[in-house]
């Protein structure tokens, strides 16, 4: 059976961890893309302590209030259209404004008083050069945002945080307080700042403003590149797992799976796992690549190398190193305590973001 479990324990484990590490500002807690993978409703009471929660659409915005979220909700890329607009004030939801049209929007559709949609993350252009106005135009927008009565909450996005010697981390550093300063000099001692995703909560703890906003490091994952999730402490908030369907002892020479790019060296004893990338397993990982195979009859649990090439349906592992009377439906851990996901991601080339974001519908998925 291929199953994800989601732990929500350590998901709040985590949470918990994010708030030692930045005591005296508020968590604006990431849950797009359905969580990560995770799935919002799955998460969102584990991220009761949180002071809010970011979306990257107004239908995962609109889905967590329909669950019951009733705390602030960032839209981070705000609304898309005027009639999106209209929505967020309908729903208490509070928006990012990046660019001229939403702003527009905003001064041309002004939410009451008591509205959530009263408070603005500005969004400044620092390096990244994706979303933003520059520090001239995040002022003049501030200025008119103010003027009609809004809260502000200055925010950038770091290009390289992950990574915390290289030199635009300083600069954005730099420019961010640069107009945040001038921002509360000149328009109001009130703006709030919001600079750090999950890697700057680890590399910048003198950076952390008003508002964090972690994301991967609430799943378990470690945001930065020296560090790993055990060094931080954190828990995997998902196991991923399947079953031995089939065990079969392979010859010397002979070659196993599509494009026969696993050649046996010596006969080896191999096992078909229930798992593929039609279920979300990276296709592309390297020789370097291992599963975790449980025996069920004594909970021991043994690494075992992937072989040959990942189908959409299964995969073979090499079970030399299991006992001999490995059980069929044994459970393999793709990821989890071990593999980490993080493990995994480094084997396909790739990072944990993208392979929780691309799970499959077809694996059950459970609770812990």
């Amino acid at each position: 059976m291929r199953t994800i479990t989601i732990k929500p324990k350590a998901i709040t484990h985590n949470l918990n961890q994010v708030k030692k590490m930045a005591p005296h500002s508020k968590v604006l807690a990431m849950v797009k893309s359905n969580a990560y993978g995770h799935g919002i409703a799955a998460v969102l009471p584990a991220l009761q302590q949180a002071d809010g929660i970011g979306v990257a659409t107004l239908t995962e915005a609109l889905e967590a209030r329909q669950l019951g979220w009733n705390k602030t909700i960032g839209l981070i890329e705000g609304a898309f259209t005027a009639d999106e607009w209209q929505q967020a004030i309908d729903s208490d939801i509070s928006c990012v404004i990046h660019h001229e049209p939403q702003l527009q929007w905003a001064l041309e559709n002004i939410p009451p008083a008591s509205s959530a949609t009263r408070v603005v993350w500005i969004k400044y252009n620092t390096g990244m050069n994706r979303l933003g106005f520059d520090a001239e135009g995040v002022i003049a927008a501030a200025k008119q945002l103010h003027a009609a009565g809004y809260q502000l909450i200055l925010t950038t996005h770091f290009a390289n945080a992950d990574n915390s010697t290289h030199p635009l981390n300083a600069m954005q550093i730099q420019r961010f307080s640069d107009v945040l300063n001038t921002l509360q000099e000149t328009v109001s001692a009130d703006i709030q700042g919001s600079l750090c995703n999950s890697a700057g909560i680890v590399n910048f703890s003198e950076h952390h403003y008003d508002w964090i906003r972690p994301g991967i490091i609430l799943y378990g994952s470690s945001p930065v590149v020296d560090q790993s999730a055990q060094e931080l402490d954190l828990q995997p908030a998902m196991d991923f797992s399947a079953q031995i369907i089939a065990l079969q002892t392979v010859n010397a020479d002979h070659a196993i799976g599509y494009g026969s790019r696993w050649i046996a060296q010596k006969d080896t004893r191999t096992a078909l796992v229930s798992i593929g990338y039609g279920d979300g397993y990276p296709r592309v990982v390297n020789d370097d690549a291992y599963v975790s195979v449980i025996d069920t009859s004594n909970n021991q649990s043994y690494r075992c190398s992937v072989i040959g090439r990942v189908a959409m349906d299964m995969i073979v592992i090499d079970v030399s190193t299991a006992p001999e009377d490995i059980a069929l439906d044994s459970k393999v851990m793709l990821w989890g305590d071990a593999p980490h996901v993080d493990e995994v991601a480094a084997h396909a080339g790739t990072i944990s973001y993208e392979l929780l974001c691309r799970l499959s519908i077809r694996p059950k998925r459970v609770q812990a």
